[in-house]
């Protein structure tokens, strides 16, 4: 038996198979072709759908719309110079690029050789295409090159993707698993399937990195930081326990070791079971002050997760995971048609939907975000929205359209400054006399501001005017306040959250609301931290947002709390 040490991410037990993730091992097993003609065909069918989504892609993000009613545009791919010519100089010249590719470059030509003379699937010359100029890339030098590699890269996962050979999609295998990694992004983990998880194990990554918060809110038990051999071998297919109130694995345990887990695990079952009683009782201290404990959700899967553990509301809607996990934006109707479905599920109780906070960790090819030194210092939250205001507008009318169809509000990441907020309003303004204009009906809603950055907690009162309550991300806060990158296991044993700098700060951001008048949610991970429930509720916060399996010991917690004694 080997016991490893690391962070816990999310408590819970897992005892099974340990199946290692490895990035890009999933590749496209079908080689050869039986009809080379059918597969130029595919080729050629996928190759225009991927130039119509480039083309609609240009469209909303270029100021200038391109001329749709020239109907060889419209259905015939076409090279670099042609869509210039269309467009003018100042379009997104990274589209552009990737059109060319298709249009007449030198992928174009490399796939249709390939498919031709080694007789193999449009899918398969897609991937060795990819493959190969990639490696050649990359023995460039040449400072653009990182975008070329890109735009090769982009490309092929459109391809792929119409082709039904999208080696992204991963498969865990029949049985339900212990997921080993290096490390795991956001996209990675969602396109996993829940059901065959029964705990995480990463090497990098921390109890607050995004991955770790989507595990939690998929309730399944999560180690960070944990010395994974380099030769995975050793560990494939091992039995393993997870301990992830200890953030401990047992590598091989003994009978001893295993028979003392299944005893816990049982009884972690009946704690559970026992929390359930809870569902329908009130968020109400036992001195009669109410504090409501909503919860932190990121799809229509957790609003089920929320509702079953008795959420007051949603506190926080993660926006962005809609954004995530897929080749291009969400259009206005999809969005409007998943808040509108989290509304109407949710009837009067209150749905608060934090803009897309993109960027950092939170990453996804077709956002062509740029290369940056530090990406959790750079063009996140609501810079990036502010820089991309077209697609900023189309969230906005998407949450507006579907506010009349249950209580919601809107929330927005990392500000800053006022003038941010002047940006925010004016754009809020322009949506609602355009929605107006056009005769759609919509309600007034609720907004508010993520209290994230010290910036944000030194200007607190000035920005509780601008809205009607504030949320505070103290993950985020935390990291910016420290100094620290919450996601470095490096720095975890350094990495305090309970530090009296955020201990403070909190209270700052309650005392600055309640000045103006704005209600004050806490809606980091700090906030299912039952050490800390207490010393929250004598601050003044109002209400506590927690993933949905966190919300039942929240509950328990907050119960047991008599403020006038404090």
């Amino acid at each position: 038996m080997e016991i490893y040490k690391g962070a816990s991410a999310f408590a819970g037990i897992a005892i099974g198979k340990i199946r290692f993730y490895r990035k890009g091992e999933y590749q496209i097993r079908q080689h050869q072709a039986d009809d080379v003609k059918k597969e130029l065909k595919n080729f050629d069918v996928a190759r225009r759908h991927v130039m119509q989504t480039l083309k609609e892609e240009y469209d909303r993000m270029s100021e200038k719309q391109m001329d749709t009613a020239d109907p060889e545009l419209d259905m015939e791919p076409q090279p670099l110079d042609r869509i210039v010519k269309v467009n003018g100089e100042n379009g997104t010249n990274q589209i552009l690029e990737q059109a060319e590719l298709l249009g007449s470059g030198s992928f174009l030509r490399a796939v249709q050789s390939m498919i031709t003379g080694e007789k193999v699937t449009a899918a398969y010359a897609v991937q060795t295409t990819r493959d190969e100029m990639q490696s050649t890339f990359s023995r460039l030098n040449d400072p653009t090159i990182k975008e070329r590699i890109h735009n090769v890269s982009r490309i092929s996962s459109l391809l792929l993707e119409i082709l039904g050979e999208d080696e992204n999609k991963i498969d865990l295998g029949e049985e339900p698993v212990i997921l080993a990694a290096d490390a795991l992004s956001l996209a990675e983990l969602m396109e996993m399937d829940k059901e065959k998880l029964l705990g995480i194990v990463t090497r990098k990554g921390s109890a607050t990195s995004h991955a770790a918060i989507l595990a939690k809110n998929m309730d399944i038990p999560c180690v960070t930081g944990i010395g994974i051999p380099q030769s995975e071998e050793e560990w494939e297919d091992s039995i393993a326990i997870i301990d992830g109130y200890t953030g401990t694995i047992y590598l091989e345990p003994d009978n001893e070791v295993r028979k003392e887990y299944e005893i816990r695990r049982k009884a972690d079952l009946v704690e559970r079971e026992s929390l359930l009683k809870l569902k329908d009782k009130g968020d109400i201290t036992k001195d009669g002050r109410e504090v409501g404990i909503y919860a932190n959700i990121g799809s229509l899967d957790d609003l089920n997760s929320a509702l079953y553990y008795g959420a007051k509301g949603i506190g926080l809607l993660r926006s962005e995971f809609q954004y995530l996990g897929r080749e291009n934006y969400p259009g206005e109707e999809e969005l409007f048609q998943a808040y509108k479905k989290t509304a109407e599920t949710m009837g009067d109780r209150l749905v608060v939907i934090r803009t897309a906070d993109l960027g950092a960790d939170k990453q996804a090819s077709y956002l062509e975000i740029p290369v940056e030194t530090n990406p959790l210092m750079g063009n996140r939250g609501i810079r990036l929205s502010l820089d991309r205001k077209n697609l900023f507008k189309t969230q906005i009318r998407a949450i507006y359209r579907a506010s009349r169809y249950g209580n919601l509000g809107m929330m927005y990441p990392m500000i800053c400054s006022e003038e941010e907020m002047d940006e925010v309003e004016a754009l809020v303004t322009e949506v609602k006399e355009e929605l107006k204009a056009a005769g759609v009906p919509f309600k007034e809603i609720r907004t508010g501001i993520m209290m994230e950055t010290p910036a944000a907690v030194m200007i607190g009162e000035e920005l509780a005017k601008r809205v009607d309550f504030l949320g505070i991300g103290t993950n985020d806060l935390t990291q910016y306040t420290l100094a620290m990158d919450r996601q470095n296991p490096l720095l975890q044993k350094k990495y305090d959250d309970h530090h009296p700098a955020i201990l403070k700060m909190i209270k700052m951001i309650v005392d600055a609301g309640h000045a103006q008048n704005c209600k004050v949610c806490l809606c980091g991970e700090l906030a299912a931290d039952t050490r800390l429930t207490e010393t929250f509720l004598q601050m003044g916060v109002d209400a506590l947002s927690v993933v949905p399996a966190c919300i039942l010991p929240v509950r328990k917690a907050l119960r047991a709390v008599c403020i006038a004694e404090m």
